[in-house]
């Protein structure tokens, strides 16, 4: 038995060994270029990927003004134009929920010139859910006044209402069930309630992005799951996430909600999934606003798992943008990005390219 733990500390001491010491060695005479990386002193820490094109940008701020003008229709327009692009729907209702949050006097003229509208009643549903968690505010649950946790409650409970509602004036639309789903927690639903809400999302847009955000939430422990619920549920997104949607980067997600998540990422199943996740991140569109932050997360925890030839090839992919959450919770995000990526450079057994000789000029 004794040596048997001599054996196991050894090991253990090694793991710990290549986790803390060896990275800040591998960092150090780093030289990004050598290994086609954007050297330090052009990486960008205001956001973690090019900013949106341009066309995109205006059309998104021609509806936000339009709206404030009192012009419902042309958000109307907007939302509708996605079609059954059903994470696109999504995503420009969130954009017209911040536009509300200044102002929603179009809202209400939009709902009432329109009251069988499914897209008004769920944007006014997900308001609505959005204003409970003001309410509630982000402290713990024991932190919060009774009486405004009581209207948290109350509020989430109308906001699924609503939502119940507003799936009944289009039965094929999977917004209303997102914020079902979204509410679900904070509304305090046990498991058997929040199924037949998940069902009801799935049936009819499977591969939801945000709907499998917001359950994956409802999953992990804080809430009315555990880890190892919630890690299942984030491999069952990987399994089967269709080329060109970026369903895996919800394991990644995972991933960041699991405490000690650093020494737990070393086994040979989350490197397996790892792996797939970047294989069907390289058919996901290139301008999909989601990939950069998933990427960064996705570098991060390969260089935890010690995967650095492929950490490596994710960092070349990012390119000079650092502005992501792995990199700024410890304060500076171009030191933190420096680090990780120098990591993934000098431990991946990659041959730094030779650079070019400096040419002196001849007196």
């Amino acid at each position: 038995m004794t040596i048997l733990l001599a054996v196991v500390l050894g090991v253990f001491l090694v793991v710990l060994h290549r986790l803390l010491i060896v990275p800040r060695r591998g960092a150090e005479h780093f030289v990004a270029s050598e290994y086609g990386l954007p050297p330090r002193e052009l990486l960008d820490s205001r956001r973690p990927g090019p900013p949106p094109p341009a066309h995109r940008t205006e059309e998104r701020q021609a509806v936000a003004e339009a709206a404030w003008g009192g012009d419902w229709q042309s958000a109307e327009r907007y939302v509708r134009a996605a079609g059954d692009d059903w994470d696109e729907r999504w995503n420009r209702l969130e954009l017209l929920q911040q536009v509300a949050r200044e102002d929603d006097a179009w809202l209400d003229a939009w709902r009432t010139s329109e009251p069988r509208n499914c897209d008004a009643a769920t944007l006014h549903a997900s308001i609505m859910v959005h204003r409970a968690w003001e309410i509630r505010g982000s402290g713990y649950a024991h932190e919060v006044m009774t009486s405004d946790m009581n209207r948290f409650v109350a509020m989430l409970l109308a906001a699924i209402e609503e939502a119940r509602q507003a799936a009944l004036l289009d039965p094929a639309n999977p917004g209303p069930w997102v914020v079902m789903v979204t509410a679900a927690r904070g509304a305090k639903y046990r498991p058997a309630q929040f199924k037949p809400l998940w069902e009801g999302l799935v049936a009819r847009a499977p591969h939801h992005y945000e709907g499998h955000w917001q359950a994956l939430q409802y999953w992990c422990a804080k809430w009315f799951g555990s880890d190892r619920r919630m890690i299942r549920f984030a491999r069952q997104a990987v399994r089967k996430a269709p080329p060109g949607s970026p369903l895996g980067g919800i394991y990644l997600h995972a991933l960041s909600e699991r405490p000690g998540v650093g020494a737990a990422a070393v086994t040979p199943m989350t490197r397996s999934t790892l792996k797939r996740i970047a294989a069907s991140f390289d058919h996901v569109a290139p301008d999909d606003e989601r990939l950069p932050d998933l990427r960064h997360l996705l570098a991060n925890y390969m260089v935890r798992s010690m995967m650095y030839g492929p950490a490596l090839e994710q960092f070349r992919l990012i390119g000079p943008w650092c502005g992501a959450q792995p990199w700024r919770k410890d304060g500076d995000p171009v030191m933190a990005f420096e680090t990780a990526r120098g990591t993934a450079a000098k431990l991946s057994r990659t041959r730094p390219a030779p650079q070019p000789p400096v040419q002196k000029m001849g007196r």
